[in-house]
């Protein structure tokens, strides 16, 4: 079990945590501000369990506990308030807080409040050793064989990787995993999101600031550099980076060393940067919009994730890791989709990618009615989507039977018929590998049917299984 750590700057609280602690047999590590707690949090990992108080010289608790929140989700952090607080109290509770612990307290009660963070905590461990077992990315189309295969080649190397790719495609997943597979895998692995992050804070999240740097920091404080230090930093939507930051990054990539805010001594930069984005670098460049000399720094190896539209064969496999994960998470019977389900899902353009696909099976894992999952039960927004594909191929073919009345020509019922059957029947073939027994049960016929409509309307291609039966023969 790792310790639980305690953070306040009153030695008589972090004295009475101490004490209680070790009468208990819990593994315990006290710090005076948030800021030691911080650079321990980037350098040695998280801790079991979190207890924080909220005002403090330097980072408040609430930083810090956005801080543990953003790395490490599932550890429990509970928060040490004041009545005065209240309000902070509610902040907390809306950063992800465990709990809140008022001041002054009960020395048994917060034991018992630790007691049973701790096992919620070691659940969740539980929990998340189970997911490792399974691998870290999932795919067997040939586009993301191509990605394993250059996470393979790249797994002795520390070169610098640009990743692009649509949102939700998981462009963070394979940058962990470049980096676990790397001579870096023992130092940190530190992700930020140059996207989500207020310009005027970015600069001191990336390179840290010294004290009196600007108004609020009463502290030294490292940035995200020199928190990944030896090991890999990931920089998430580089594409957004503000233009003079852009200046600064490349003088760390070309010189290895940076400059805190406000600080005047060197740094050096043991760092391996994997930069990742959604949006056409080159032409952010030509619309002068990114710098040229960084965009070919960064661009050193390229790896592009398809979309889910390019990987359509692997949708029925994410969508049953997927539903498994859920329930696992929730306590719950695993859902399972039907074949009429699972190839209507398959269809789906999906703009979120897998993103989206696992949001979508978490809902269903909450939502959907029954264990076998029908097309009916998908979230309205899935449903709508089915809606307007019919709509648009029914006005399609109202607008080619009206052309063809128009123009005089006869027998436009058997002609369109024989089109629609064709379609249907080619498109069941190539979703089941042309094995005719699983196509005429995607589309609602029967086997003697679909062997009698592909003799009737010409379609080209043999079953798997009379072909084998032949050569067997």
């Amino acid at each position: 079990m790792r310790p639980v750590w305690i953070v306040d700057d009153d030695r008589s609280i972090r004295w009475v945590f101490e004490k209680a602690l070790a009468r208990e047999g819990i593994p315990f590590q006290t710090f005076a501000q948030a800021g030691e707690a911080m650079d321990t949090l980037a350098t040695v990992g998280a801790p079991q369990v979190l207890v924080s108080d909220i005002r403090m010289p330097g980072p408040s608790g609430l930083e810090l506990l956005q801080s543990v929140k953003q790395r490490f989700p599932h550890v429990p952090v509970i928060i040490m308030t004041a009545y005065s607080d209240l309000e902070s109290a509610v902040s907390a509770f809306q950063g992800g807080a465990f709990e809140y612990l008022p001041k002054p307290f009960d020395v048994d009660q917060a034991v018992d409040l630790i007691r049973r963070a701790l096992d919620e905590s070691l659940r969740e461990d539980k929990s998340e050793e189970a997911v490792v077992d399974s691998p870290e990315i999932l795919g067997q189309a040939q586009s993301m064989q191509e990605v394993f295969r250059a996470i393979g080649r790249l797994s002795q190397s520390s070169a610098t990787v640009l990743i692009t790719g649509e949102s939700g495609t998981g462009k963070e997943l394979v940058a962990r995993a470049l980096h676990r597979h790397s001579p870096r895998s023992n130092k940190p692995f530190i992700a930020i999101n140059t996207a989500a992050m207020p310009k005027d804070l970015l600069e001191s999240e990336l390179f840290g600031h010294e004290r009196g740097a600007f108004t609020g920091a009463q502290s030294t404080r490292r940035g995200r550099f020199e928190q990944a230090e030896g090991g890999t930093l990931f920089l998430d939507e580089i594409g957004d980076m503000p233009a003079e930051l852009q200046t600064r990054l490349l003088r760390v990539l070309s010189d290895e060393t940076f400059y805190r805010v406000g600080g005047h001594q060197p740094i050096h930069a043991d760092v391996r940067v994997i930069a990742a984005t959604n949006q056409d670098l080159e032409a952010r460049v030509k619309a002068g919009l990114f710098r040229q000399d960084l965009y070919h720094r960064l661009n050193v190896i390229r790896l592009r994730l398809p979309s889910l539209r390019e990987r359509r064969e692997d949708i029925p496999m994410l969508a049953r890791h997927f539903l498994a994960r859920s329930a696992r998470e929730l306590g719950a019977e695993p859902k399972r989709l039907s074949d009429a389900a699972m190839a209507y899902l398959s269809g789906q353009d999906l703009p979120g990618n897998v993103r989206q696909l696992e949001n979508v099976c978490h809902w269903l894992t909450v939502m959907a009615p029954s264990q076998v999952v029908e097309i009916g039960d998908f979230p309205p927004e899935l449903r709508e989507q089915r809606t307007s594909s019919i709509v648009d191929w029914v006005t399609a073919l109202a607008r080619e039977a009206d052309r063809r009345l128009a123009n005089g020509d006869t027998g436009i019922m058997d002609d369109l018929s024989r089109s629609f059957e064709k379609a249907l029947i080619t498109k069941a073939l190539e979703r089941t590998g042309g094995r005719r027994i699983e196509a005429a049960g995607l589309l609602g016929i029967g086997r003697n049917t679909i062997t009698r409509k592909i003799a009737e309307l010409g379609i080209e291609g043999r079953d798997p299984a009379d072909a084998q039966a032949s050569d067997t023969a």
